[in-house]
């Protein structure tokens, strides 16, 4: 009964650590949720694009009107008088449709920084699911360490049981002492990378450092993978920025061909006459009024032309640029997909890895049963068990993170 007892407490202490625990978990979807809420560099781009769209307002305007008094120093005289001081009114107006081009312009790097929005967005949900899976597999692999230890513990009764009947000797003792402290070392220092993680983690959600996160206690990878629809990469957000660059160059070019034509200005001048003394006619001391229309004409014109060369050039270089991400998001992609296929095979590799030694833990149990135990035999199995435990949870791991670089890319 006795080994029978302790049989059964080491198959609890190696299956624990995959157990599928739910209980008092934070949901990563309401995580990522709170993150785009609160995140300060989200906030800072929607901040950028109302700015930016607030400039529709400022370049719906015309000129400013001008207005010029005048005195005379020396009163020229007229016919009817000598002329006192002047005033005077002009408006320009730009040529038709240069306001609406202006207009369009604005929109179009408005529509810019609406990508930014969405690129960062994303971004930001893929940052906090990477660094959620990171927390998941430091935490599972802090429990596989505890449960090492007290499959330790117990062989370690096993090893003082066979001391006293003189089948084994104090030596392998200590090595299982020494192997525990092996993993307690190595349990302090997840920890430690664990609160590092959990202040990376809390600041991209915005809120205090020392927050407690609670990850779920088991993942395990899905039967099946979903499907990736690589055309959808072709809309991805960074490169539909670039199409809206293109765009707005287009807007640009319009704007500039509008501006190139010529301003009308309308205007109107008033001179005021005195009264000639000892003069008696109809018009003596008749004010002036002067009706203005100005045109003024972009004569040299290098300036627009220039203008023009530089917006080809820019429209052909944002369309390789969105060629060269385009090349560099299909080979994200790709070894996103392939790694994931990686996770899965290690995964099913690391799993039968466990289960063979499992049978090889059962023999080493029977071989106790019978009298006869080798510590060394012990030792080796379970650093092997460690081993393939903790390669099984970053098979679990990289899957998931794989899995959020795709969705970064195809969703």
């Amino acid at each position: 009964m006795k080994y029978k007892s302790i049989h059964i407490k080491i198959v609890l202490a190696l299956g624990s650590c995959f157990l599928s625990l739910f209980v008092n978990a934070q949901q990563l979807e309401t995580l990522i949720d709170e993150a785009l809420e609160n995140n300060p560099e989200i906030q800072k781009f929607e901040l950028q694009y109302k700015r930016v769209s607030e400039k529709v307002n400022e370049v719906n305007t015309i000129p400013n009107t001008e207005f010029g008094v005048g005195y005379f120093v020396s009163e020229p005289e007229t016919r009817t008088g000598a002329q006192r001081f002047k005033v005077s009114a002009k408006q320009m107006l730009p040529w038709f449709g240069t306001i609406t081009s202006r207009e369009d312009y604005v929109t179009a790097l408005a529509d810019v920084k609406y990508e930014d929005i969405v690129i960062a967005k994303r971004k930001l949900m893929a940052s906090v699911s990477q660094s959620y899976y990171n927390l998941y597999a430091n935490k599972a692999k802090q429990q596989v360490l505890s449960n090492n230890i007290k499959l330790l513990e117990t062989y370690e009764t096993m090893a003082l049981t066979s001391v006293e009947v003189g089948k084994a000797s104090a030596v392998d003792v200590l090595r299982l002492q020494m192997r525990q402290n092996d993993l307690q070392q190595l349990k302090d220092v997840l920890q430690q990378q664990f609160l590092a993680e959990q202040t990376n983690f809390n600041n991209l959600l915005n809120r205090e450092n020392d927050v407690e996160v609670t990850v779920v206690d088991s993942l395990m990878i899905p039967s099946e993978d979903f499907e990736i629809n690589a055309e959808n990469l072709s809309v991805h957000p960074e490169l539909l920025k670039y199409d809206k660059l293109y765009q707005s160059i287009e807007q640009s070019e319009l704007l500039n061909q509008k501006e190139s034509n010529p301003m009308i200005g309308f205007g109107l001048d008033y001179i005021n006459v005195s009264e000639r003394p000892d003069m008696n006619f109809s018009d003596n001391g008749k004010d002036i009024v002067m009706p203005m229309v100005s045109v003024s004409i972009p004569i040299f014109n290098k300036k627009y032309k220039s203008q023009t060369k530089q917006n080809e050039l820019q429209q052909q270089e944002i369309l390789s640029q969105k060629q060269e991400r385009l090349n560099t998001l299909e080979t994200l992609l790709s070894k996103a997909i392939n790694e994931r296929i990686s996770a899965r095979i290690s995964y099913a590799t690391q799993t039968k890895n466990l289960k063979q030694a499992k049978d090889a833990e059962d023999i080493l149990i029977k071989s106790y049963e019978t009298g006869t135990i080798d510590f060394n035999d012990v030792l080796d199995i379970q650093e092997l068990q460690l081993k393939f435990q903790m390669n099984q949870i970053e098979s679990i791991k990289g899957y998931y993170v794989q899995s959020t670089i795709i969705n970064y890319l195809i969703q």
